[in-house]
């Protein structure tokens, strides 16, 4: 069977992106389950390889198709955009927030071509992106942008359990107004269309409550009453397998038991929290409803010890392990 292959960018390279990236090339296991193609800069990467001190050749190629696919070859598109002597590990820089945008735009573009069948990314910084006055907060933002998404879906997996998320970026007072009927309905239908389209077809999906107890009919707070129930029951109506609002105190646990197909958290940290304390190096979110497949670490660039080979790599193993998993449902 042909391994799928993931173009995997390089992330901010004045993080800990070059080493886990590496490192992740170098993996015996996942060399039996994916090829990767590298979007950076050889010469970071060529010293990321002697700081962790991995066995790899470099070889560097115009496409992907051109690569050396053997065990120990990195492939990689150079884009050269590092001057090395303005170069320095943990530091936000305009250079390297470009760099890092420049990564994901290529994979994006070969990936949307088809050359590659889904994309894994490492680590960026939000401050060298502002610094680059590149105007993404984020990455789910730039492959928006890039793939013409309208607000993209982000579901995290992790030992199987799945949570996606009706808000994220915003603060707890105005995620409070976004809870609305239409909203869960709209997220609900959504998400079981992405879950569709990975494959996944059986199973119910379980709409986290908000408040304490879901909000014991209203003693609590009404979000529940008014507005959560009522989307439930009408999803329900029209034979979508959903249940809810669950209290949230409980609703990950049953998850991770295998109860729940998938969880709708409602705000930002309710699900990262449930993830991350259940298994935090194998928490990896997937990008959800794009043309294209999306998985990515749920970590950020750490800074304080990049460029001293020490980071693990176990989170960026495991999403390209899980793109490679899923890249055959959006390939076929």
């Amino acid at each position: 069977m042909k391994k799928p292959l993931i173009a995997v960018t390089l992330g901010d390279p004045a993080g800990i992106g070059p080493e886990i990236v590496v490192k992740t090339i170098a993996d015996k296991d996942l060399f039996a389950e994916a090829n990767c193609i590298v979007l950076g800069d050889a010469k970071i990467v060529k010293q990321a390889i002697e700081v962790t001190g991995v066995d790899l050749k470099v070889n560097c190629v115009e496409e992907p198709a051109d690569g050396d696919y053997s065990e120990g070859v990195l492939n990689m598109i150079d884009l050269d955009n590092i001057d090395m002597d303005k170069f320095e590990y943990g530091k936000v820089s305009a250079m390297c927030g470009k760099a890092a945008f420049e990564y994901i735009e290529k994979s994006i573009q070969i990936t949307m071509d088809g050359k590659a069948d889904a994309v894994a990314t490492a680590p960026i910084n939000k401050e060298a992106l502002r610094a680059a006055e590149i105007n993404f907060i984020g990455h789910t933002e730039i492959f928006a942008e890039l793939t013409g998404t309208n607000d993209p879906l982000t579901m995290f997996e992790t030992n199987g359990m799945r949570v996606f998320f009706l808000t994220r970026h915003v603060s707890l007072r105005d995620m409070l107004d976004m809870i609305t009927k239409d909203r869960v309905i709209d997220y609900v239908e959504r998400c079981t269309e992405a879950l569709r389209r990975l494959g996944v077809t059986e199973g119910t999906m379980a709409v986290a409550g908000l408040n304490p107890h879901s909000g014991e009919h209203g003693l609590f707070g009404w979000e529940e009453v008014n507005e959560i129930a009522p989307a439930v029951e009408e999803l329900q109506a029209r034979g979508f397998d959903v249940k809810g609002p669950v209290p949230a105190d409980s609703v990950f646990h049953q998850a991770a038991l295998g109860r729940y197909n998938s969880v709708l958290s409602l705000y930002h940290d309710q699900g990262h929290i449930a993830t991350k304390t259940l298994d935090f190096d194998r928490t990896i979110a997937i990008t959800n409803s794009m043309p294209i497949l999306r998985t990515s670490v749920d970590h950020g660039t750490a800074f304080d010890i990049a460029g001293k080979g020490i980071a693990g790599a176990v989170s960026m193993i495991e999403s390209v392990r899980l793109a490679a998993r899923y890249a055959p449902y959006f390939t076929r």
